[in-house]
């Protein structure tokens, strides 16, 4: 039976470890080939130092960078139930922006903290991107325990620390775990450093977590990507974000509200197709003919998205240039891209302590989340996050830069 995959994201302040546990990680699961292992020993024998798992990953940025054998934003490794895909955003801008679009959205995550060092300002604002997105499945690895001696007590103390915040914004971990990924102790096995510790080691914990499967029963939303003109068909194309279709289903084009009935289901090398589900991208052809443009989404009467040119949402400022109120920018939700501006700034607040900073804001600084109402040019097709995920987050865009990621309430 073929292995299964999960995407996981492992997020933390900077210098905490990440780059370590990766390297840790691909390791001891034997992800690595051995020409990589015989080039790390050498590159840390001849710097004299001891085998350095944050080399893989340097090693690794080299390859990716000269566009050699590994993709540029996945790192693969796997146990005996799983094949694992670690998305890999390297910097705090990039994680956000990755996360918030779905380009990358994992399934679980790793919050990394440093024993000696706890909890710190990237920490928390990491911490509240997963509860932004909703992320139920996460492990807290409590790193560099060979730095504190392995000490029950120190582990116990950061533990409450990340608990506290982490219940504040309504994100509860299902393991925290004491790790050393320098060392290997609670990696892939227990080491002998925290005899104390008798739980689930990381590896255990990950294997523990489900791979959340696309509801085929859940509303349609088909967001148009293009429309082609093939042999006489004119096939509207794209990719099922959520739901199914199926041959003689009766769907409407959002947000003009034009009625049509599905003729056939185009998908190459495949012409039987009767019915396609969430995840699959495919063409389809109408009995009726709709003029259907990129950004409009099919759905059916039964399960209507929002339609209008106002959205209420939170979104988290990434850019060093604030954002004005009224400031014309532009939206994109699943193929849809339109011209908008935040018409209020209902409420701002601190990424790192939560604190409300001001209502009715005149302004967005860099890492600073806003409670917003977006006014858009003309109608679109949206859901509440907490819904739909697909039609319910969006970036926001100042020329060719993403400064924002938001989700819709």
């Amino acid at each position: 039976m073929e292995n299964e995959d999960m995407k996981i994201v492992i997020v933390g302040h900077v210098d905490h470890g990440k780059s370590t546990l990766i390297g840790r990680l691909l390791f001891d699961t034997g992800s690595l080939p051995e020409s990589k292992i015989d080039e790390l020993k050498r590159t840390c024998e001849a710097l004299g130092r001891e085998l350095e798992f944050g080399f893989v990953m340097d090693s690794l940025e080299e390859e990716r960078d000269q566009a050699i054998t590994i993709d540029t934003a996945q790192t693969f490794f796997k146990t005996d139930k799983r094949d694992y895909v670690i998305i890999d955003a390297p910097g705090h801008k990039e994680f956000i922006k990755n996360m918030i679009t779905g380009a990358s959205l994992a399934q679980a995550a790793i919050l990394l903290v440093d024993a000696k060092e706890g909890v710190q300002e990237q920490t928390k604002r990491h911490a509240y991107i997963l509860s932004l997105l909703g992320m139920k499945q996460v492990i807290v690895a409590i790193n560099k325990m060979d730095l504190v001696e392995y000490k029950q007590e120190r582990f116990e103390e950061v533990k409450g620390d990340v608990e506290k915040f982490l219940e504040s914004i309504d994100v509860k971990p299902e393991y925290v775990i004491p790790v050393s990924a320098k060392e290997g102790d609670n990696i892939a096995k227990k080491g002998e450093n925290m005899s104390w510790w008798a739980e689930d080691t990381i590896l255990q914990s990950l294997d523990s977590f489900i791979v959340e499967k696309r509801e085929a029963s859940t509303a349609l939303r088909f967001p148009v990507q293009d429309v082609y003109h093939i042999d006489g068909k004119r096939i509207v194309a794209g990719r099922i974000e959520s739901g199914k279709i199926s041959v003689g289903d009766k769907v409407v084009l959002q947000p003009t509200n034009i009625e049509a009935t599905v003729k056939t289901i185009e998908v190459f090398m495949d012409e039987d197709r009767k019915e396609a589900g969430a995840g699959e991208s495919i063409g389809i052809t109408t009995e009726e003919p709709i003029f259907a443009d990129r950004g409009q989404v099919i759905c059916t009467k039964e399960a209507l998205p929002g339609i209008g040119n106002e959205v209420e949402a939170n979104i988290f400022w990434m850019s060093k240039t604030p954002l004005e109120k009224g400031e014309r920018i532009t939206l994109k939700c699943a193929t849809q891209e339109i011209a908008c501006s935040v018409a209020e700034i209902r409420k701002k607040f601190d990424s790192s302590s939560l604190e409300q900073l001001e209502e009715n804001a005149e302004q967005l600084k860099e890492t600073e989340v806003g409670e917003v109402l977006i006014k858009t040019d003309k109608s679109i097709a949206f859901d509440s996050f907490n819904d739909i995920q697909e039609t319910g987050r969006f970036v926001l865009e100042r020329g060719m830069d993403t400064v924002a990621g938001g989700i819709i309430d």
